[in-house]
Order: C-alpha cells, then sequence, then structure tokens
C-alpha cells in the first residue's frame, strides 16, 4: 500500500504538469480549431527563462526557508509565465495572425506551426547547448520529505508543483467562466463572427488566449526543471504526452484537460508497477509511454470526443 501511495504521488505530480501543459493546447484549439504544435517550445522557453533567472539572482549556499519559496516558487514561476506568455504573442502575430487574415487552410497553420517548433528549439540549441545537461541549482534536497506518513513521502518538489499547478488551473477554471476576458474567450470559440457583431476584438481575445496559454506552459516549464534535467528539445516528449491528455479529456474544454492530464500521469506511474506483471518482467518503466498511449487509444475508442468531449464555447 505504502509503494501504491508514493507512486500516485509520484503520477500526480506528472499529471499536474500535462494538465496546466494541456490547458495551452486546448485554449488555443478551442478558439481557433486548431493545434498549436509550437506549445511544445513555449513550454521549453519558459523553462530556460526560470533557470537564468533562478541562476543569476539567487546564489548558492544555506538560505531560510522564505528565501527558497520566494526565489524558487515566485520568481521562476513568475518570469517562466512572463517569457512563454511573450513567445505566445510572438507566435500568434508571426506565425499564426497573417495566415488566418488571408484565409490560409488549416494546413498552413499546420505546417507554419511545425516550423515554428524547430525555429524555437534549434535557437535554444544555439544559446545554450544542444545537450540535456542543464539542471537547477541544488538549493535543497529535492529528495527530502515535507510530510512523511509511515512510508508514504510527500517531497518538497512535489508539493510545490502539485500546489502551484492546483492554484493555475483553478485561476484559469474561474478566469474563462466568471470574468469579462473569460466570457469573450468562450463567444469567439462558440462562435467568432457573431461575437464580432456583438463588439469583441477578435484579434485581442485570440492574442489573449495565446497569452494565457503561454503563461501556463512557461510556468509547467519551470516546474518540469525543477525535477529533471533539460534541454532545448525538453519540450517534445511532455508536449505530446500533454497534447494526448487534452484529447483524452476532451480537447476544446478546460476541465476535460486538467482531468485528462491528471489521469495520464497516473496511469503511467501506476500501470507499470502493478506487482502481478512488474514482478513477472512483463512490463516495466520502459513500458510507460507504451502503457499511458494504449489507455488513450481505449479510451478514443469507445468515447472519440474524449471524457469531457465539448466545445470551450460550451464547457463553461
Amino acid at each position: 500500500m505504502n509503494d501504491f501511495l508514493n507512486y500516485l504521488l509520484l503520477g500526480l505530480t506528472r499529471g499536474s504538469m500535462y494538465a496546466v501543459i494541456a490547458l495551452g493546447y486546448t485554449l488555443v484549439y478551442g478558439v481557433l480549431q486548431l493545434i498549436n504544435f509550437a506549445h511544445s517550445e513555449v513550454f521549453m522557453s519558459g523553462a530556460f527563462a526560470s533557470y537564468l533567472a533562478v541562476t543569476r539572482f539567487v546564489k548558492e549556499g544555506d538560505r531560510p526557508a522564505w528565501y527558497i519559496v520566494v526565489a524558487l516558487i515566485l520568481m521562476g514561476l513568475l518570469v517562466g509565465a512572463a517569457v512563454g506568455a511573450a513567445v505566445a504573442w510572438t507566435l500568434e502575430r508571426v506565425a499564426y495572425r497573417p495566415l488566418r487574415r488571408r484565409g490560409a487552410p488549416k494546413l498552413a497553420f499546420l505546417i507554419s506551426a511545425i516550423g515554428a517548433s524547430f525555429f524555437l528549439s534549434q535557437l535554444a540549441g544555439k544559446m545554450f547547448n544542444r545537450l540535456t545537461s542543464n539542471t537547477f541549482p541544488e538549493y535543497f534536497n529535492r529528495d527530502k520529505a515535507v510530510i512523511s506518513v509511515g512510508g508514504v513521502n510527500l517531497t518538497l518538489i512535489q508539493a510545490i508543483v502539485i500546489g502551484s499547478a492546483v492554484v493555475m488551473m483553478i485561476f484559469l477554471d474561474r478566469l474563462v467562466s466568471g470574468t469579462k476576458l473569460g466570457r469573450a474567450i468562450r463567444g469567439v470559440a462558440e462562435d467568432a463572427p457573431t461575437a464580432a457583431l456583438m463588439g469583441i476584438d477578435i484579434d485581442k481575445t485570440i492574442s489573449r488566449t495565446f497569452m494565457i496559454g503561454g503563461a501556463l506552459g512557461g510556468a509547467a516549464g519551470f516546474l518540469f526543471g525543477t525535477q529533471l534535467v533539460f534541454g532545448n528539445t525538453m519540450g517534445f516528449i511532455p508536449g505530446v504526452k500533454a497534447f494526448a491528455a487534452a484529447v483524452l479529456g476532451g480537447i476544446g474544454n478546460i476541465r476535460g484537460a486538467m482531468l485528462g492530464g491528471l489521469l495520464l500521469g497516473v496511469v503511467e506511474s501506476l500501470v507499470p508497477t502493478f506487482p502481478w506483471w512488474h514482478e513477472s518482467g512483463w512490463v516495466g518503466q520502459q513500458w510507460t509511454d507504451v502503457v499511458a498511449f494504449v489507455i488513450l487509444v481505449m479510451v478514443l475508442l469507445f468515447r472519440p470526443s474524449g471524457i469531457l468531449g465539448e466545445r470551450l464555447g460550451r464547457a463553461a
């Protein structure tokens, strides 16, 4: 049971990051009906920006607990979110808006997104290094438990990731469902021409949607970087899994993206470690990705729209 709970915590930690990244995919899809495949590089940009900020302004050595909280959480999250929002805004203005104004086919948007993704990845590789050897400074023991009950340990990093992700998901849900900007986003997602007739600025709403999704992706990049070694190609695997999570929960549905991310993280963590096949050698951690996507395919076979499959305009 202790092993199960520890793996469950690991799954929730992974799933929280997938959910936050997936929100960027689902926001853009809900408004424009296109998949922003460059979102994985927005995620990567946030990781590098927060890495530079933290290593520049926070020095090695013993620090009080409040300093760690301020430096690693506030600075890392805010810088990652700000840079992610800026990169996403630039992508919308450079890679998508000209195509949208010309009435380009969806395939052109896809090609533009892939091109932007390669450009940002290679730019980061040239500016830093092309090896996955970047790590945040070791300000504290990442394996140090802040809560320990029996054999179940909640580490400081897990608490930061899960807590930050929950706050961001609740904030986005309230933003979309209860603010003027949220009503504009839902209106554009539901019927853009009618929303324009009602006085909604379509271009401004789409730009702000990209910025919100980018801010979440950039903040998730910081959370990812605090746990793992990262580099210029770090966005690919988490990006693909976050996209799968968005589809699993129901692409275009905000709460579906949250649910899909958490479910995918838990499945990745728990299924390959089930004793009756893990101990026999049938399935191990090397099968994590396979098991996760098999579950995704099975869900889509029986419910192609996803678990909570609705458009963003109808979701709230």
